[in-house]
């Protein structure tokens, strides 16, 4: 077995807490990170239903101060890191009149600057391992979305950093790579956090196109979304695979979506390209 350790954020449910379950069953030793670890039952269940053991820990990606706790933490009790699963953050629905350019921080605070956080603080212990560096992102990272312009634009934001880190990373030895879902079941409704009827009521002249966004989104979830558990076997792939790809689809519908944006899918064209120019 294992004696690899890998630290996941946002484990609560979802993507985060299937693959920190997949992750143990292959024999890594997982530290399992949330926000509020209060909301920890149902990740306990799962680890325990599936037979495995978790370490589970608070860290909030937002919180530099608690980043850095749980990484030392997690090097004064294991002794090493071997790959970090950036997984955290949140959805947002919204268009740029009818929110505040606050609101619009506050999703590139969760879903960038606390990706830059965690890897920060993790890469000199990926360095000294040889490490992974493993960002789940979204179509949405590679295709822009009505209604999803600050989510979107936080997305893009990873991919494009950890796409132009990649080849320098590389140098020092960390394997860099993005996993992009698409349309997973339960979170679009469920973590956005807002009031559908709400939103549509409250959106003015943009009020019909909201409607038929939502519409058009949810069916899509209700008819063809993945499991978590299905999405995180992409990740498990990331993790485990001898030589991951940069970029890394959920499903054979992700790959078609953002093949409608990249010629270059799976990302070793743009890769072996700049990989080139760093020496």
């Amino acid at each position: 077995m294992s004696s690899k350790v890998v630290l996941i954020t946002g484990t609560s449910s979802g993507i985060g807490l299937a693959a920190a379950v997949a992750a143990a069953q292959a024999g890594w030793r997982v530290v399992a990170t949330l926000r509020d670890t209060g909301r920890a039952d149902a990740l306990r269940k799962a680890a325990t239903e599936a037979g495995v053991e978790l370490d589970v820990r608070r860290l909030d990606v937002t919180d530099e101060a608690s980043v850095a706790a749980a990484v030392d933490g997690v090097i004064a009790d294991h002794g090493r890191l071997d790959a970090v699963i950036n997984n955290a953050g949140a959805g947002h629905v919204g268009t740029l009149e009818n929110e505040s350019v606050a609101e619009v921080r506050t999703v590139m605070e969760v879903n960038f600057f606390g990706v830059l956080h965690v890897s920060k603080a993790a890469l000199p212990h990926l360095r000294a391992s040889g490490g992974r560096l493993i960002t789940v992102t979204s179509v949405g990272g590679v295709v822009g979305q009505p209604f999803n312009e600050a989510y979107c634009a936080a997305k893009f934001a990873v991919e494009g950093y950890m796409e132009s880190l990649a080849p320098v990373a590389a140098k020092a030895g960390v394997t860099v790579s993005v996993v992009e879902p698409g349309a997973v079941a339960t979170e679009f409704v469920n973590n956005i956090g807002v009031d559908l009827e709400g939103e549509v009521a409250a959106a003015g002249p943009y009020a019909d196109a909201l409607r038929a966004y939502l519409e058009r989104t949810i069916g899509q979830f209700a008819g063809s979304a993945q499991t978590p558990a299905e999405a995180a076997e992409a990740v498990l792939e990331a993790l485990t695979a001898d030589r991951p790809a940069f970029r890394i689809q959920t499903s054979d519908w992700a790959r078609g979506f953002t093949g409608t944006k990249l010629a270059d899918v799976d990302g070793s064209a743009v890769l072996g390209l700049t990989g080139g120019w760093v020496g």
